[in-house]
């Protein structure tokens, strides 16, 4: 049993607390451990002088990760001095500053077809029966659906209705479930999917994507995006700086394009945003339009529009070759 702290028990507290609140806060539990197993074996307390040395343990990581984590310990702080008014809370002045978010790679259509080649080439293995055709409803569900990652491994047989054509997205990242409709084609192959997966032991709790190491069961987060990886690898995608895509791209690309439909279709942006929030299982509309609004593509096609529907407007104006 790992040693610790004189702080254990409030740990211990603070994050029963928390989860009664509906909260996992699994990242949480896990830096906080550590901070208490670093306190038990170098027998301290909680100082700015600890707090300092166990920083110090995490120079291996990013500036983000770093910040996260000391954000972690700062938010018990706060927590702990509401019993101890004189408790040590860390300045977020000290904390490493955030990186600049990298920019999503947005696939082309001609790059999710080459993705899909790539994944009907794909042999079967002992390990993973199912291969070719698992990859191929994953890489076909990111891009017309858009769920994360972690929500797809977790789909099971009963989360897709087949009257409605629905899929049940459950127990998300802020620990709501909710329902997306498939389109026409997104269905069809779901069903043809569904004909291959039934040839293997089934029942309705039963994981859709899977392997079969040490007898069938779901594919892992990590393992479906060790194989998504190897497949942007064979199919030759790339970002423009050379680099192999992210998985999470995938559902910045589903967001991107169903953007560009509704600009291209003439529709109400603003009114529709909503919709995409809710399908993509964003806590409001803010989360949606603050990369969206961000992107290139995106830019491009609402000036097109704005020009379009403004260039006799604009040519009124006074150095624009009207009136003066």
């Amino acid at each position: 049993m790992s040693p610790r702290s004189s702080l254990g028990a409030v740990i211990a507290d603070y994050l029963a607390l928390k989860q009664a609140l509906g909260r996992r806060f699994a990242n949480e539990g896990r830096t906080l451990a550590g901070l208490d197993r670093f306190l038990a074996t170098q027998r301290l307390d909680l100082t700015p002088e600890a707090f300092a040395a166990w920083c110090l343990t995490l120079t291996h990581l990013r500036p983000t990760t770093r910040r996260s984590r000391m954000r972690i310990v700062r938010n018990f702080c706060l927590y702990m001095r509401r019993r101890e008014p004189d408790c040590f809370v860390p300045d977020r002045a000290a904390f490493p500053a955030p990186q600049a978010p990298r920019l999503p790679h947005i696939f082309s259509e001609s790059d999710i077809a080459r993705l899909l080649r790539a994944a009907d080439e794909l042999p079967p293995r002992s390990t993973s029966p199912l291969r070719g055709p698992m990859y191929r409803l994953a890489i076909i569900l990111l891009y017309t659906v858009g769920p994360r990652r972690g929500e797809l491994v977790r789909l099971v047989f009963s989360d897709y209705d087949p009257v409605e054509h629905t899929l049940l997205i459950r127990a998300s990242k802020f620990h709501k479930s909710r329902p997306v409709a498939l389109s026409a084609d997104a269905a069809r192959e779901m069903e043809s999917y569904l004909l291959v997966r039934r040839r293997f032991p089934h029942k309705a709790e039963s994981p859709l994507l899977v392997c079969s190491c040490r007898g069938l069961r779901a594919r892992s987060g990590a393992g479906l995006g060790h194989g998504l990886r190897q497949l942007f690898h064979r199919a030759g995608v790339r970002t423009g700086s050379g680099r192999l895509p992210r998985v999470h791209d995938l559902r910045h690309t589903h967001a991107v394009h169903v953007l560009l439909r509704w600009y291209r279709a003439g529709l109400d942006v603003q009114a529709e945003l909503p919709a995409l929030a809710t399908s993509m299982g964003h806590v409001s509309v803010v989360s949606t339009a603050y990369y969206l609004a961000l992107l290139d593509p995106v830019a491009e096609t609402a000036n097109e529009r704005f020009a379009q529907h403004c260039a006799g407007l604009l040519a009124q104006l006074p150095g624009r070759g009207g009136e003066q």
